[in-house]
């Protein structure tokens, strides 16, 4: 389903919801707006999540790659089962991969567009040593990549015990920007006050309510963003 439909389907809902609960059409188009906005932020939630579940992979396909190049696998062929047993999140890139590699038979190029396509600094520097090994036939491709992996392991832990203890303090936010609207869906059952809200002065309120809002959860998701690792090999290996 795609995002604008689905955001559709969440205002409209919440407004024919909240207009029958409150029959007023300024507190339910103003709850619609808010549904809306939840919608989209939940769908790019969704996406980070799986953006992050990407990222703690990439350890594990060093594991993989470690263990089949000491198995007696070249380091294509191990690049290739990673297809089959790697991670879940990445094997549908690899399976790309494989087609690619078998297709032209350039490893560089199959490589590349790897990196191109995943974008983080952690792959870059996973295929960037692998080029290189490629190419000069390094034969400290696995001290290299154990190092990495343990980087790329104590750069995880370290993000993931700062997104704990900071993880209290968002749900907080969230709570304190959603309260404000729970109480209104409550008080909007009462006549006197869906007339209140019916009237121009009203709708300014909730206009101003929907716009501090928006102002307060942006400021703090900003303020508690993890600053990301720069990409140092955006412009591939020379």
């Amino acid at each position: 389903m795609k995002l604008s439909l689905r955001v559709e389907i969440s205002a409209s809902v919440s407004t024919a919801v909240v207009l029958l609960i409150s029959r007023s059409v300024s507190i339910a188009l103003a709850f619609g707006i808010l549904a809306s906005a939840i919608a989209f932020l939940a769908i790019r939630t969704k996406n980070n999540i799986n953006e992050a579940a990407m990222t703690a992979a990439w350890p594990e396909v060093i594991d993989h790659l470690m263990s089949g190049i000491q198995s007696g696998l070249s380091l294509t062929e191990s690049l290739a089962g990673l297809s089959t047993r790697g991670p879940d999140v990445l094997r549908p890139a690899f399976t790309q991969f494989k087609a690619t590699l078998y297709g032209s038979g350039d490893v560089g190029q199959a490589i590349q567009e790897l990196k191109s396509k995943f974008a983080h600094h952690g792959s870059d520097q996973i295929f960037e040593a692998l080029i290189i090994s490629k190419a000069l036939g390094g034969s400290e491709l696995l001290q290299i990549l154990r190092s990495l992996g343990d980087f790329l392991r104590q750069d995880l832990a370290l993000r993931r015990e700062i997104e704990v203890k900071h993880g209290w303090v968002k749900n907080s936010a969230h709570l304190s920007a959603i309260a404000p609207w729970v109480l209104l869906l409550m008080l909007s059952t009462q006549p006197s006050t869906a007339a209140a809200y019916s009237t121009a002065t009203g709708a300014v309120i909730l206009g101003a309510g929907l716009v501090m809002t928006g102002i307060a959860y942006f400021w703090m998701n900003r303020l508690g963003r993890l600053p990301q690792t720069p990409r140092v090999f955006v412009g591939g290996s020379r």
